[in-house]
């Protein structure tokens, strides 16, 4: 790794994964579980050009970047792509994983059609008019459809995926429907999903869905839901799972 120097409000988290450690912000936005779940869903492969759409802190290209041939990380805000890039330095992952600062919804200024094999993407997952905005504005373009939409990132994935590439991406169940109208509007069919609930006895919160370009519709997979949390409020050994550990106090 090389050395850092952390600026005002930053701090380097350890991601329990071959040594990584990411650059975030303490009064700002950073990763959840959800990116966590996104980054080891999908299956990669030594040839396999990848490409994660709205990266924010880089944490998903972190976490699997040694499974794919590369990895580029797209983010919108100029800031927080620096801070990725740096975290990506850091690493010594420069030649793995290429960070770049633009938007998605002008994707096709940005890189060829069907350039790549998986796109991945955790996007914002509430509509502007839904719910309150975060006070801080990272924060709140992190969570609402404020700069791109459903619709917006489904379209940028189809446009750079070869013919049977796949995405994946994690949203909230309430969308799912809206998801798999995007989906077949753009030659995507969901093959895989799987439902997130945070513990026993409460909703799914989050979902998981892979599809493919040019897949074949109705044969969709449906994963066993995993559950987060024990009884006792504590990370079930299946979340564990992709932090890496047997326990976590």
């Amino acid at each position: 790794m090389s050395k850092i120097v952390l600026r005002e409000n930053e701090r380097l988290d350890d991601l329990n994964h071959l040594g990584r450690q990411i650059i975030q912000r303490t009064d700002a936005f950073c990763f959840g579980m959800d990116a966590v779940l996104l980054a080891h869903f999908t299956k990669y492969g030594a040839r396999c050009r990848v490409l994660d759409l709205g990266t924010g802190t880089g944490v998903i290209p972190l976490l699997m970047a040694e499974e794919a041939d590369t990895v580029d990380a797209l983010e919108l805000d100029a800031e927080m792509a620096e801070r990725a890039a740096r975290s990506v330095e850091y690493n010594g992952l420069e030649e793995k994983i290429r960070v770049k600062q633009g938007d998605y919804r002008e994707i096709k200024e940005l890189y060829p059609a069907e350039s790549f094999d998986v796109v991945l993407a955790n996007p914002p997952y509430f509509p502007v008019k839904s719910g309150l905005a975060a006070a801080v504005p990272e924060k709140a373009k992190a969570r609402h459809e404020l700069t791109a939409t459903l619709s917006d990132v489904i379209r940028a994935a189809r446009y750079v995926l070869k013919y049977h590439g796949r995405f994946a991406m994690v949203h909230i169940p309430e969308r799912l429907d809206e998801i798999f109208v995007a989906l077949s509007a753009n030659q995507m069919a969901p093959k895989r999903v799987q439902l997130i609930e945070p513990r026993e006895g409460k909703p799914a919160n989050l979902v998981l869905v892979e599809a493919m370009v040019g897949g074949q519709a109705g044969s969709i997979r449906w994963l066993p839901t995993l559950r987060v949390y024990d009884k006792e409020g504590k990370y079930t050994a299946e979340a564990l799972k992709y932090y890496g550990k047997e326990s976590m106090e």
